[in-house]
């Protein structure tokens, strides 16, 4: 009896010395040394991995999707189920949380013992990944070339013109503006005769289609005074009036209340709304817009205490009903099938070099379903009539996008480019046709295995200097990626150790860095055989 009590206190004492996960922390100081690391904050994937001055915080999602996990390339991790916040200076990392539940832990070596633990123990694989079709042929968004006009009469012109200009069907989303009014979850029936019949004719052109769909209510039709009566609406913490007090929230689109999914009772009726358009219009799945932290602010709830994250998260989880759907804004639900799109870009070179560095830490941090926001920049003022565009934007864009989880258009490429440069953008669709096969393999295995489709080259080739490169990736662990991102038509690649075979068929032996004139045509890719 003696010696079992003894072994089992030998054995606590050895697990709280060497897993640290044991001590819950309101705070850690990491020195850098040698380590790299990145945040869980997509939106700054360009400033990664973290450097002396960054600092973040996790009490904003920055617009887009955040995971609270810092990860290094030697197997550390740091977690909390809560938010917190950290900075880097003199060479080390502070993180302070207000809830007592700092986990920090360090797993193998690399990165991708990093991310393994971290995916295994913090947001485990669901086993289910989102709609095929997402992954498998190219998207098409109205927002650019309809904006605020969305009607079925040109819906249905520009499903034809993709069909029209030789690119292959498939999820058409139709954006903001098709409704009644925000809330009001009805096609406005004075831009939608028959909006049954326009969406039988999207399918019998091979089109699966997805509605802009937001949590907003507008505070001036009856769907607003039905809600607020039911108090499914969040509440103005300010507010002295005990019976109209429900919020009205600041965003992009105006002034306009904001369902409380702290309440059931709020999910069920959004739920049920979501569910009538399938019902009534076969309508396949939504883009579910918004959720961000800040919308969430200064008000309360039917759930007391929610955070601002919580409600991001049940929003969030509203998805998980749609396996069409798609989200930009997002706290946690790494590894559940939910399609995550990177914040909207401009037109411009320095957002065109943001898309690798911001979907390859998605990867890094557990969101694998991931979508490179639209070819060409997803900011309609970009567009507008004496807008200053730039063709090989366009078209640099596109070959981006091409061998990355999903693909989508939203901009016409037919309508804006010479025969020269919409040449190069369908070749680079052209391609992902060929790579189709391999990505939607990468998408069934991450479903399961939690790992992600794109892969950082540290994440594939550990320790071997590849940390800091934020212009090329990895397609699984043995496709590289180097797509040309600036004005100048050359592209510096770095390849690894072993043999590659390039997209003309050249064997290279590694490891190599070299120099190449890439024509507005090509993107350079290369596989590893050995």
């Amino acid at each position: 009896m003696k010696n079992i009590l003894l072994n089992t206190i030998l054995v606590i004492v050895i697990l709280i010395i060497f897993n640290p996960i044991y001590g819950q922390k309101t705070n850690l100081k990491i020195p850098l040394g040698k380590s790299i690391w990145w945040a869980g904050i997509t939106n700054k994937g360009e400033t990664m991995p973290l450097k002396n001055g960054f600092s973040g915080s996790f009490y904003n999602n920055y617009g887009n999707q955040v995971n609270p996990l810092l990860i290094s390339n030697d197997g550390q991790t740091i977690w909390s189920e809560n938010p917190y916040t950290f900075e880097v200076k003199n060479n080390t990392i502070y993180v302070d949380s207000k809830t007592n539940d700092l986990f920090y832990n360090k797993s193998g070596s690399t990165l991708r013992d990093a991310f393994l633990y971290a995916s295994k123990t913090y947001f485990p694989p669901a086993g289910k990944m989102p709609d095929k079709l997402l992954f498998s042929a190219p998207q098409y968004n109205t927002w650019i070339e309809l904006m605020y006009d969305q009607n079925q009469e040109d819906i249905l012109k520009y499903a034809r013109s993709i069909i029209d200009n030789g690119f292959p069907p498939g999820v058409l989303m139709i954006d903001d503006n098709w409704q009644e009014d925000y809330g009001k979850l009805d096609f406005h029936q004075g831009r939608f005769s028959d909006p049954k019949k326009m969406v039988k004719e999207l399918h019998e052109m091979g089109f699966k289609v997805m509605l802009w769909i937001s949590p907003f209510i507008s505070p001036d039709c009856d769907v607003y005074r039905k809600l607020d009566e039911q108090h499914l609406l969040l509440k103005d913490i300010h507010s002295k009036d005990t019976i109209n007090n429900s919020a009205i929230i600041r965003w992009w689109n105006g002034a306009s209340a904001e369902l409380d999914f702290s309440n059931p009772k709020a999910g069920l009726w959004f739920q049920e709304q979501l569910d009538y358009l399938q019902e009534k219009y076969n309508i396949d799945g939504f883009k579910l817009d918004a959720g961000d932290f800040e919308f969430y602010k200064n008000v309360t709830s039917f759930k007391p205490n929610t955070t601002p994250q919580e409600h991001s998260e049940l929003y969030g989880k509203i998805g998980l009903k749609y396996p069409l759907n798609e989200y930009r804004a997002m706290w946690k639900m790494a590894g559940q099938p939910i399609v995550n799109r990177l914040r909207d870009k401009y037109h411009t070179w320095e957002d065109v070099q943001k898309l690798v560095p911001h979907i390859v830490l998605q990867g890094n941090i557990g969101y694998n379903f991931t979508c490179p926001d639209m070819v060409g920049g997803g900011d309609f003022i970009s567009f507008l009539p004496g807008a200053d565009l730039d063709q090989n934007i366009i078209v640099r864009s596109a070959q981006a996008h091409a061998l990355m989880p999903m693909m989508q258009f939203s901009v016409a490429p037919w309508r804006i480019l010479d025969k020269e440069h919409f040449s190069a953008v369908k070749k680079a669709v052209q391609l992902r046709k060929e790579y189709t096969p391999l990505i939607m393999r990468l998408a069934e295995e991450s479903a399961n295995t939690g790992e992600p489709i794109v892969r950082s080259m540290e994440y594939v080739f550990p320790h071997q200097g590849y940390g800091y490169i934020n212009d090329q990736f990895m397609l699984g662990d043995h496709i590289l990626i180097a797509p040309v991102l600036t004005k100048e038509n050359t592209k510096k690649v770095v390849l690894p150790k072993g043999k590659w075979k390039d997209h003309h068929g050249k064997i290279i032996k590694g490891p190599k860095e070299f120099t190449l004139k890439v024509s507005i045509d090509e993107i350079p890719v290369y596989t590893k055989i050995k």
